[in-house]
């Protein structure tokens, strides 16, 4: 045989009822001898605490009385034929009329007891079994209502009964003659003293149920079936990519359910385990899901945990002091003290040298601990032997459990790194010695962040979500979001990547979604739901949603976003940039924010600075991060300047070729903004910084392209006037190549520490001599490449490539 035992949200409605009673129907036509454990209906337990509570203060309760016979009656009216139906109604209104009795006496009284209050109780799990074994039997006559009162008895103690498991089994144990041939329906949740008073046994007390008459009548299995499909990885609620597990141990499911999860509670299984009794645990509105099965063994699994649970408001106290040290007997005392006063102890963990205790109590048991403490140990107080003990609340309990992790080194190296990356400060760490379980205490603001961040780093076959914020939304910015929204899919299925995009900000409107922006109708999300942008609030906000894996990407070319750098990173969320201005300021900005990225572990990545979309930063970092030694480096790193020279021979003017490059749009509205130099100065600077040199942008020896004169006209009109003035300046300089078979280029060189960008005449056996269109390159002479230098060479500007180097950079975050 076996026991279903069905919580009160599956005996809540009509609908739940019915898919409640198609199981049970399924069970007993298999043969498969079914006993079922039901709840009260959801919300007649919270309701019949509030009556007994309004009794007791002499408030009115008959409205409350009117809901619960109404609950009840339309059930019955509704799956109970008319014909069946007066029998039902009449017993339902004997017990009605019973609680309003109880109920009067008790505002009579103005006295609510313990025992009052499990009698008032009962009654929910009284109401909800007879009248589902009444609407059972029309299809079943062998269905049969049992008041597990007169077989489970407990002692006085009222409210969170004990077991009296002698006299309990002997009676469950007659049922198998006086009962062998019936579908019974059994009360959750109660019991009986010696005397016969209704005793409750606590929470969990339906569970508990189920596992008393399963343990002693030997059944093949015990079902609780719940609204969810088995137990989970972490809460659903706080991690969305939680899933069901196959199987766990009984010790591993104690384990989780006592920091926090919610399917079953832990002493309710102990009558399973010790018959070695499987626990299913099943969804009544997904019947053909396995649920989770909790076995004597873990079984297999490629998991190194089972599952991530949380108990999401705790207090700790830590008490210290020299007279701890040596002290022996010293922790016994102490939690001796907490359990006599029925303090509970979540957590306990010691520092080595005996200076510290710290132990996790429920927040409202804090201060009673603490005045407990202080009369205790009033003299070693008092004596200096020992600190005033602190009281620290607002925190959580993050535990990681899974027997296989006893198995597999590295556990609390990968949960530390989840939670450092992630900005997380950990208060205080418990492990036992059979390695079953970690547990650690975090800011309670930090849970959902923590859970999500353990959760991707422990399920590794899990995509790895990265939450984006985007400052910037024109042609990058733009050109990105169509690359994300296209790339999306495959990256989840061949990278295991998950992109959300969760903020998006430019100068007019910004907007959020913690479950990401469709991406592909993002204009019309920020201006239809997008409020006022500011670049504070965008921060702030930011930071406040506190999601895991955060990574902010400022495409734009504003010296703003760069002054907030430093608190994004202190905030531990990486940033992606294809803004130079960061890096380009003065070395010390630039020295504190790589030393802030490093010191709060996130990354800091910025390609995009110096060649747009070709792979230059990242290749200088590996070349010295492999060992190698940068000899010089030459570049030419302006698809403007590039494009301008490439063009300039035969009989082009430079004049003419600087015109067409601004019809092209390969330079800005003002020609000169490319020619002084000035970007391509940045760039070098970046490089040089990168390459180990504290340089700064007065250190650069800037060669000009252009005569003084082009660069002080007064307007781009009289700029193109200075030009063609100076044609013959330039054209001198062409023949001047032309006639040695070289050609013009503007290079930049970092050699000797040394930063420099001038005009070069360069023969065919240089590198550059080839190059053409706008692209850009660059040269790594180093002890490796000594002979043959690394060449890196493609486009350099462009929406598309600059858009795909933030892509580049962004997927490498956390790698």
């Amino acid at each position: 045989m076996k026991v279903l035992k069905f919580g009160g949200t599956s005996v809540g409605t009509v609908e739940s009822i019915q898919a409640v009673l198609s199981i049970v129907k399924e069970a007993y036509e298999k043969g498969e001898q079914p006993l079922v454990v039901l709840s009260a209906m959801s919300g007649v337990t919270n309701l019949l605490t509030q009556m007994a509570e309004n009794a007791a203060e002499g408030k009115p309760f008959d409205t409350d009385l009117k809901i619960l016979e109404e609950r009840h009656f339309e059930v019955v009216k509704k799956l109970i034929a008319v014909k069946y139906q007066n029998p039902v109604f009449t017993r339902l209104k004997l017990l009605l009329n019973e609680l309003d009795d109880i109920l009067q006496g008790v505002s009579a009284l103005k006295e609510l007891s313990a025992q009052s209050k499990d009698l008032i109780l009962s009654f929910g799990e009284r109401f909800s079994n007879y009248m589902l074994s009444k609407i059972m039997e029309q299809d079943i006559p062998a269905a049969s209502y049992l008041d597990a009162s007169y077989y489970i008895k407990t002692d006085s103690n009222f409210g969170h009964a004990g077991l009296n498991e002698t006299l309990t089994t002997q009676l469950i144990q007659s049922l198998t003659f006086s009962h062998a041939d019936k579908l019974l329906f059994v009360t959750g949740f109660i019991g009986s003293n010696e005397a016969g008073r209704i005793t409750t046994l606590g929470r969990g007390g339906s569970d508990y149920t189920a596992a008393i008459f399963g343990s002693v009548l030997n059944a093949t299995v015990i079902e609780i079936w719940t609204d969810v499909n088995g137990m989970l990885t972490a809460d659903p609620r706080m991690v969305k990519k939680a899933f069901s597990l196959p199987v766990l141990s009984y010790t591993e499911a104690m384990e989780l359910s006592y920091f926090g999860a919610k399917v079953i509670y832990p002493p309710t299984m102990i009558p399973a385990f010790m018959k070695k009794i499987p626990i299913a645990i099943r969804n009544t509105f997904e019947p053909h899901l396995a649920g989770t099965i909790i076995q004597f063994d873990s079984g297999c699994s490629t998991y190194p945990i089972k599952g991530i649970s949380s108990i999401s408001d705790i207090s700790i106290i830590n008490l210290s002091g020299s007279g701890m040290i040596g002290k022996s007997g010293f922790s016994g005392r102490l939690f001796t003290l907490l359990a006599r006063e029925s303090i509970n102890v979540v957590l306990i963990t010691q520092s080595s040298s005996e200076h510290s205790i710290t132990f996790a109590v429920q927040p409202n048991e804090a201060q009673k601990a603490l005045k407990l403490i202080a009369a205790e140990f009033e003299l070693e107080l008092a004596a200096g032997k020992l600190l005033m003990p602190e009281v620290e609340n607002n925190l959580s309990v993050l535990a990681i459990v899974g027997e296989n992790m006893k198995r597999t080194p590295g556990m609390s190296g990968k949960l530390f790194h989840a939670l450092g990356r992630n900005g997380i400060n950990v208060r205080a760490i418990a492990q036992g010695s059979s390695e079953l379980n970690i547990s650690v205490i975090i800011g309670k603001s930090d849970l959902a962040k923590a859970l999500n961040a353990v959760h991707d780093a422990f399920f590794a076959e899990l995509k790895k979500t990265l939450h984006v914020f985007c400052l910037g939304t024109g042609n990058i910015g733009a050109t990105l979001f169509k690359q994300l929204y296209k790339q999306h899919d495959f990256l989840l299925e061949n990278n295991d990547i998950d992109i959300q995009v969760v903020g998006i900000c430019n100068s007019r409107k910004m907007v959020f979604n913690a479950l990401g922006i469709d991406l592909g109708n993002w204009q019309a999300v920020l201006d239809e739901k997008g409020e006022l942008a500011d670049m504070g609030s965008f921060i702030e906000k930011m930071k406040s949603m506190n999601l895991p894996n955060c990574v902010f990407i400022d495409n734009t070319a504003s010296p703003l976003p760069a002054t907030y750098y430093v608190d994004i990173f202190k905030a531990n969320i990486s940033v992606v940039t294809c803004n130079k201005i960061a890096n380009s300021g003065d070395y010390a900005q630039y020295n504190l924010l790589h030393e802030t990225a490093r010191k709060h572990g996130v990354d800091f990545f910025y390609e995009t600075n110096v060649g747009a979309g070709l792979p230059i930063v990242r290749v200088l970092k590996d070349l010295m991060l492999s060992g190698d030694r940068i000899l010089k480096i030459e570049a030419i790193l302006s698809g403007t300047i590039s494009y301008i020279f490439n063009n300039f021979i035969g009989d082009a003017s430079f004049y003419e070729v600087v015109k067409n490059a601004q019809a092209l749009g390969y330079t800005e509205p003002d020609p000169r903004d490319d020619l002084s130099g000035v970007d391509f100065m940045r760039k070098m600077l970046i490089l040089g910084r990168d390459a180990g040199h504290a340089i700064e942008s007065a250190d650069v020896a800037l060669g000009a392209i252009l005569p003084e004169a082009c660069l002080s006209a007064a307007s781009v009109d009289d700029f193109y006037t200075e030009l063609l003035k100076a044609e013959k300046y330039f054209n001198a300089l062409k023949d001047k190549a032309a006639a040695e078979n070289k050609v013009i280029r503007y290079i930049g060189k970092l050699e000797d520490g040394k930063v420099s960008i001038a005009m070069e005449m360069v023969g065919d056996n240089h590198p550059f001599y080839a190059l053409s269109g706008s692209d850009n390159i660059i040269s790594f002479t180093t002890e490796r490449y000594k002979e043959t230098p690394l060449v890196v060479k493609g486009p350099g500007a462009g929406a598309e490539v600059t858009a795909a180097g933030v892509f580049a950079d962004l997927v490498n975050v956390g790698a």
